[in-house]
């Protein structure tokens, strides 16, 4: 497997849960003593978050967008054996191997729509991406944005891929205008959509788009006792990203309309 974009660290040492997430992930310090969020294969949805996580990271990361560096985080079986919360002693447990970090960014605040401001060309960027990779999960209640250094960065995008919960109707998911982006909190600052959509479509192809599945570790594809192999797996990734991509027009048009009507 190519993971040559990611690194590989081991993690040392369990810091604290960070509890404002369903999938319980949390900080700790890993062997290049450096701090991050790990989410753990144990928790919630398992590895479809991760690989959601890992997706649309490194499609946002390719896209010009703000991203803390993903790492892949190894845990080792001993990992956690001294820590008193069953509940996470077992999360612990379930994820020995390979899980995924995203760079802490220690003293970064929640982006807050009604105090902080977002340029239009990047609000923009970030609408068009979350249409693409059907991310819910970016809204007023829940932005999973930060302030970092007076900066904005993107976390979180876990939530993306939703078809894959499922599994079912994939090519018909891959071809939808994505009616939830009309919840996005920063569809009404996305002022040039119009713009983002002829850059991002030119730069995004088949050949970029393989390159995103192929980092994803053949230890994350042993699903359903076998009954679909890890090939098949990627391969389905890979024609979601490029049927949607082939139909991205249908996703703009209905990030657009939904504008006009908060405008």
């Amino acid at each position: 497997m190519n993971q040559n974009n990611l690194r590989t660290v081991t993690v040392m040492r369990y810091i604290t849960p960070l509890r404002e997430g369903g999938s319980l992930p949390a900080l700790a310090e890993a062997d290049d003593d450096f701090k991050y969020v790990l989410k753990f294969r144990g928790a919630g949805h398992g590895v479809k978050a991760l690989i959601a996580e890992l997706l649309g990271g490194e499609i946002a990361r390719f896209l010009g967008l703000p991203v803390p560096e993903l790492v892949f985080a190894n845990l080792d079986e001993a990992f956690g054996r001294m820590e008193g919360d069953e509940e996470i002693q077992d999360l612990l447990k379930f994820s020995q191997g390979l899980n995924l970090g995203l760079h802490y960014l220690s003293g970064a605040i929640t982006y807050d729509a009604a105090v902080n401001d977002c340029d239009e060309l990047l609000a923009s960027k970030i609408v068009w991406l979350d249409a693409f990779i059907t991310n819910v999960d970016r809204t007023f209640r829940n932005t999973n944005l930060l302030i970092w250094h007076k900066e904005l960065w993107l976390i979180d995008h876990g939530a993306s891929f939703y078809f894959h919960h499922s599994w079912d109707n994939w090519e018909t998911t891959a071809k939808t205008s994505f009616a939830l982006i009309k919840d996005h909190v920063l569809l009404p600052k996305a002022t040039k959509l119009d713009e983002i959509h002829a850059e991002f479509t030119q730069k995004l192809n088949d050949t970029i788009i393989e390159n995103f599945i192929k980092l994803i570790p053949d230890d994350w594809l042993h699903w359903e006792n076998g009954a679909i192999t890890p090939e098949e797996i990627r391969m389905v990734y890979f024609r979601f990203l490029s049927i949607r991509l082939q139909n991205a027009e249908l996703f703009l048009k209905q990030a657009q309309d939904a504008r006009k009507t908060l405008i």
